[in-house]
C-alpha cells in the first residue's frame, strides 16, 4: 500500500551522473560503481576509435576512472560528469598518440570487444544498423564496411567530433567544452564529417535506398 502521495519506486527518475558523484564524494562506493557501469563502454568505444588498440583503450578508460577518484574532491558541482570524463579520455588519447612513433591502424570494421571474445558491435553496426532478410545481408555488410572505412579517413578533428556525437551521444555544447572550441565550430565539423561520409558512400546510394 502506498502512503500519502509517494511515487512508486519503479517510476522514480534515474539519478543523474552528478548526483551519483555527489554520493560517492560522501563515501558511497556503490554510486561510483554505477558511474563506471554507465560510462565504461561508451568511453572505451571512444578511446578505441582514437588509439585503435583494445588493450590501450582499456588502459585509458581505467586511467580515466583512476583520475576521477583522485580528483573527485575538486569536481565543481555545476559541471557535467560526462564533460569531465571525456576531457580526461581525450587528453589521454592525445598523449598516447603523441608518444607512439609508429601508429598501428586497426580496422574500424573489427568488432568492439564485449569481453575476451571480442564479439561486440562494429562502428558500422552503430551507424548503419542491421538489415533484415537474407537477401539484404551481403549488401548491408558491404555498406557497413564502407562506412567504417569512410569514418577512418575523416580528418582527425572531424572524426573526433563524429565519434563523440555518435558513440558518446554527447550534446554539441559538451563536445565544444571538451575540445575547447566554439559550439558552432563543433557543428560545422560534424556537418563536414557527414558531408564527407555522404560523398564517400554516394556509390552505395541505390543500395541504401533498397535497404530502407
Amino acid at each position: 500500500m502506498r502512503l500519502g502521495g509517494a511515487r512508486p519506486l519503479s517510476t522514480l527518475p534515474p539519478e543523474t551522473d552528478e548526483a551519483l558523484l555527489a554520493r560517492y564524494r560522501r563515501g558511497d562506493a556503490a554510486a561510483f560503481r554505477a558511474l563506471v557501469r554507465k560510462h565504461q563502454r561508451p568511453l572505451y568505444n571512444f578511446a578505441l576509435r582514437q588509439v585503435h588498440t583494445p588493450s590501450t583503450a582499456e588502459d585509458i578508460v581505467q586511467e580515466v576512472f583512476v583520475r576521477v577518484v583522485q580528483n573527485v574532491a575538486t569536481f565543481k558541482e555545476e559541471a557535467r560528469f560526462t564533460t569531465w570524463a571525456y576531457t580526461i579520455a581525450r587528453n589521454l588519447c592525445i598523449d598516447h598518440l603523441r608518444k607512439r612513433v609508429h601508429r598501428r591502424h586497426a580496422s574500424l570494421d573489427a568488432p568492439q570487444s564485449e569481453g575476451e571474445g571480442g564479439d561486440g558491435p562494429t562502428l558500422g553496426d552503430k551507424v548503419a544498423g542491421t538489415t533484415a532478410g537474407a537477401d539484404r545481408v551481403a549488401i548491408g555488410k558491404q555498406l557497413q564496411t564502407h562506412i567504417a572505412a569512410a569514418v577512418e579517413k575523416l580528418p582527425d578533428d572531424q572524426r573526433e567530433v563524429f565519434l563523440m556525437r555518435q558513440l558518446g551521444e554527447l550534446p554539441f555544447k559538451d563536445i565544444a567544452e571538451i575540445i575547447g572550441i566554439p559550439e558552432n565550430t563543433v557543428k560545422s565539423r560534424m556537418r563536414y564529417a557527414l558531408e564527407r561520409l555522404q560523398a564517400a558512400l554516394a556509390e552505395f546510394e541505390d543500395y541504401a535506398k533498397a535497404l530502407k
